[in-house]
Formats: structure tokens, C-alpha cells, sequence
């Protein structure tokens, strides 16, 4: 029996699984490194204007894998201590780059 090839994916998804991790829509980014997150996800996830999101990056063998985005008033215990700060300050310096 022949030796699969190493799967380059870093992450497991399950696609419309009932897992935690589900793709809900597939985006574009633009030019200037901006997206839109479609109606639908910003209205299941109670995003409105204005609301303040925390961009986690997940990092497997040197490499980003995983991109999340959590809302800030959403943050709990040991997670609201570690970002709650690091967003006051992104937000004294006008956002990042």
C-alpha cells in the first residue's frame, strides 16, 4: 500500500458539521487588505457597527493557520485579561497597519 502524502492543511474543518469550527461563508479580500463579512454571519454573531473585534491569530510550526475574530464584550476571565489591554492600546494608536 502507497504512503498518503502529508496533507498540507493546518487546520481541521468540518463543513456544515455541527462541530465547533464551521465555514460560513467564503470572502474576498481586496486591495487594501479589507474584507466585508456578509450580512448573514454579521447578524447570527450580533456584530454592529461600531463594535470592537479581536483578530486571534493561531500559529502551527511557524505558520498562521487560523484567523479568528471575537467580539470584545465578549471576552472572559484569563482571555479578558490578556486582550482586553492589548485592544486599549491598539485603539490609543488609531488600529494597526
Amino acid at each position: 500500500m502507497a504512503k498518503r502524502p502529508k496533507s498540507k492543511v493546518s487546520c481541521k474543518v468540518e463543513i456544515g458539521g455541527s462541530g465547533c469550527c464551521n465555514i460560513e461563508s467564503l470572502i474576498t479580500i481586496d486591495d487594501r487588505g479589507q474584507m466585508v463579512l456578509p450580512k448573514e454571519v454579521r447578524k447570527k454573531a450580533n456584530i454592529r457597527p461600531g463594535d470592537k473585534m479581536a483578530v486571534v491569530t493561531w500559529i502551527k510550526e511557524g505558520k498562521t493557520c487560523c484567523i479568528s475574530l471575537i467580539k470584545a464584550d465578549e471576552f472572559s476571565g484569563p482571555l479578558k485579561g490578556i486582550l482586553e489591554p492589548m485592544a486599549k492600546e491598539i485603539t490609543k494608536k488609531g488600529g494597526t497597519k
